[in-house]
């Protein structure tokens, strides 16, 4: 059987916690996470999504989404 993006992602966040676009690229080669968080979603799995704040590398503000399982 094949191992989806979508199982990876899971996996991930089951192991630390939570997961970003950042980590998701980064980590996972995936760079649609919402679209993998959407298909969990349809299988019945439910996040918590929280916005986050912080600099890029060249210190501009900007924001991203930290997805956690709920339990």
């Amino acid at each position: 059987m094949k191992v989806t993006q979508r199982d990876r992602v899971l996996q991930y966040i089951r192991e630390t916690g939570s997961i970003t676009r950042n980590d998701a690229a980064v980590q996972l080669g995936c760079h649609e996470l919402s679209s993998r968080i959407g298909e969990l979603e349809a299988r019945g799995f439910r996040f918590t999504k929280t916005k986050e704040k912080g600099k890029n590398r060249y210190g501009d503000p900007t924001h991203w989404t930290r997805y956690r399982l709920k339990t």
